[in-house]
This record gives structure tokens, C-alpha cells and sequence, in this order.
């Protein structure tokens, strides 16, 4: 029986049995605001893209969902149902030395992605998933782009600051401080200076924003 996991404002995930296994099922339904023609489009290239960014990501050393089924036509994608917690969930409760070990690894996680020449577009603890085996899985890569460009790589990890912020606030500065260290491990200094830099522009652009 499917089962809603989630819905988004791009797609809806259902859990459903698939061939004797559950998966999760993603299905990017029609926009009414879009031309038709266009909006199909649209939706076949992103159902084609995401699916081909988890696969290169996966090559770069971050595991990701296993991808049974693309059917670009239908925007549905079939893919491995992973066991285990989101980040937002379990990691407050976590103790201390655990919780900053998990933030390293996302941290070097996130640089192997930012390495390979991707960024995720929606980095949150939300799309983070800790297994019983203390892996950390990258889901939802619906914003997923393929660029080596120090914007995206500063507002991918502006994006996980704030989740900090607002889901974890007692612990967001050590978590951040901890993510940044593991970050380091793989970008280098120079690299992680630049990105530093990139998101303290993004934070005063923000509040130029806010404050107008």
C-alpha cells in the first residue's frame, strides 16, 4: 500500500512496497501555473537530473539512496528506502562528543560533494539521514546542481548554518564550528577561507535585505 512520506512543493514521496522491497517513490506532479508543454519539461530534465547528481556524488564518496528506476516521462523515480533517523531528529539528543563526531563527518561529507564539483541546494538536517550503522546518507537532491562556483558552495553551507540556527539553536555554534573542521579536512584552508568569506557576504546581504 503507498504510503505518503512527505510533500513538497516541487514533488510528493511515498514509501510502497516495490518487487518484494520498500522504496520510496518520488513523483514531481504538474504545476497548474506552468505552460504544459513547458512544465513537462521541466519535470522530465529535473527527474533525469537528480538521479545522475546522486549517482556522481556517490562516486565521490558520499552515500546516497541506490536508484532502481528513472521514468522521466511519468517524473517518478524509484529508489532505495534508507533505515534510520533524520539528523534534525536525533541529534539534540545525542551526547555531546557524539554529536560533534556526526557534524565533522557531515562536514567532510559536504566537502567531497563541494570537491567533485556539487552542491546540494538544500542542505539541512532534515535531508540528512543517520542509519543504525552511524552512516550518514544525503537525500532529496531536487535542487542539486553540477558547479565548482563559490556562491553555491557558500549558500550550501549558509543553508546548514541556519538549520543549526533555528532546529538546533543550544548547540548551533559548536555543530557549525564542527561541520567547518570536517569541511577543512578535505577543502583545505584555503579553500574553506574562501567559502567563510562567501558565506559572511551572504549574512550581510541577508540583513541588508531585512533591513530595508
Amino acid at each position: 500500500m503507498k504510503m505518503l512520506l512527505k510533500k513538497g512543493a516541487e514533488a510528493s514521496l511515498y514509501i510502497e512496497e516495490w518487487y518484494g522491497r520498500e522504496v520510496v517513490i518520488k513523483k514531481r506532479l504538474p504545476k497548474a501555473y506552468r505552460i504544459a508543454e513547458l512544465d513537462r519539461q521541466i519535470r522530465e530534465y529535473r527527474t533525469k537530473h537528480e538521479p545522475m547528481i546522486m549517482h556522481r556524488a556517490k562516486e565521490a564518496g558520499v552515500p546516497t539512496p541506490i536508484i532502481f528506476l528513472v521514468e522521466p516521462e511519468e517524473a517518478t523515480i524509484v529508489m532505495e528506502h534508507v533505515e534510520g533517523e533524520q539528523v534534525k531528529n536525533v541529534l539534540d539528543r545525542l551526547p555531546r562528543e557524539q554529536k560533534i563526531n556526526i557534524c565533522v563527518r557531515i562536514g567532510e561529507l559536504i566537502g567531497k560533494l563541494h570537491r567533485a564539483g556539487i552542491v546540494h541546494g538544500d542542505l539541512t538536517t532534515s535531508n540528512l539521514i543517520l542509519t543504525p550503522q552511524g552512516r550518514i546518507v544525503f537525500v532529496d537532491f531536487g535542487l542539486s546542481e553540477q558547479t565548482s562556483e563559490l556562491e553555491p558552495r557558500g549558500v550550501d553551507l549558509h543553508l546548514m548554518k541556519r538549520a543549526f540556527a533555528s532546529t538546533h539553536y543550544r548547540y548551533a555554534d559548536e555543530c557549525f564550528k564542527a561541520v567547518i573542521s570536517g569541511y577543512m579536512k578535505v577543502m583545505g584552508e584555503e579553500e574553506t577561507e574562501k567559502v567563510m568569506r562567501k558565506i559572511m557576504e551572504i549574512e550581510k546581504r541577508g540583513r541588508y535585505v531585512a533591513e530595508r
